[in-house]
């Protein structure tokens, strides 16, 4: 296996491997999640595999997860399907942690290309422990003790009518994080908030934190806009232009991501194994 540092914050091409065979050889998967470990983001060209190999590959990690808006492929459950070939809306064009609207928040996914725009329709990650690591630190110590709420309400369910997103947020009620988590497996500080999901926090309102009403509003605010906007650094950032049998591995915990929507009305067709992840703290 080959391994090409990207940037010096983030990202590595894999060579050397097929993924197809990774998920049969637990010896080359072990060298893949240590790279992951190290790199946050794997990225492989020319990986020519069937979906279920494609599966395979994505549950060495973990168990799969559904969408509850985008759906699985039917043969496949866990594989959903990213198509943009008839709309030009779209949910990823945000800095977004997957699945951060849940208690779990996945813990990585695979994706593959299937088809792309010629110019066009890159994806960008962003290393969240170094957009924590070079906070302030007087920002570090304000933001430690805070928690947020993330809900699928305001993206997802903003285009459906009032009684399917009622029924959506029945279903998938918001989920309160840590405005910092730990990483379970490196120990690391991660910066856990993003403009996709973040709505507020729920314990900025204190004797400590609010004097004034102007320090509830728009003073919370403010701060959560400056921690989200933290993703948006380019030094923390990798930007991948994608080919057809392209591979990204990724590390939901520790990253954050963003799907460049400036190609319509040329066609992009992903497929994506999101695995399940554990309960951040």
């Amino acid at each position: 296996m080959q391994v090409r540092q990207i940037t010096p914050c983030i990202g590595a091409e894999i060579g050397g491997v097929h993924l197809g065979e990774v998920a049969r050889d637990p010896a080359q998967f072990a060298a893949i999640r240590a790279a992951l470990l190290q790199h946050r983001v794997l990225f492989l060209r020319d990986q020519d595999i069937t979906r279920a190999e494609h599966v395979a590959f994505a549950r060495c990690f973990g168990p799969l997860e559904d969408h509850p808006v985008a759906g699985s492929d039917p043969e496949h459950p866990g594989l959903v399907r990213i198509y943009r070939s008839d709309n030009p809306h779209s949910y990823e064009n945000v800095y977004h942690c997957d699945g951060l609207w849940r208690p779990n928040p996945a813990m990585g996914a695979v994706l593959r290309c299937i088809e792309c725009p010629e110019i066009g329709g890159d994806t960008i990650w962003v290393n969240m422990v170094k957009a924590y690591d070079e906070l302030p630190e007087h920002i570090k110590t304000q933001i430690a003790p805070l928690r947020a709420k993330a809900s699928i309400e305001h993206s997802f369910g903003a285009v459906m009518t009032p009684q399917a997103r009622a029924e959506l947020v029945a279903q998938h009620p918001a989920a309160e994080h840590p405005v910092v988590r730990t990483h379970p497996e490196t120990g690391e500080k991660v910066l856990f908030v993003g403009a996709g999901f973040t709505s507020h926090f729920v314990n900025w309102s204190t004797p400590e934190n609010v004097r004034h009403g102007i320090d509830k509003s728009p003073g919370a605010s403010l701060l959560l806009n400056y921690l989200t906007s933290r993703a948006s650094i380019p030094e923390y950032q990798v930007r991948w232009s994608w080919r057809p049998g392209d591979i990204v591995v990724w590390d939901n915990r520790s990253t954050q991501h963003y799907a460049c929507n400036d190609y319509f009305p040329a066609p992009r067709k992903m497929e994506r194994a999101g695995i399940v992840g554990d309960i951040p703290y």
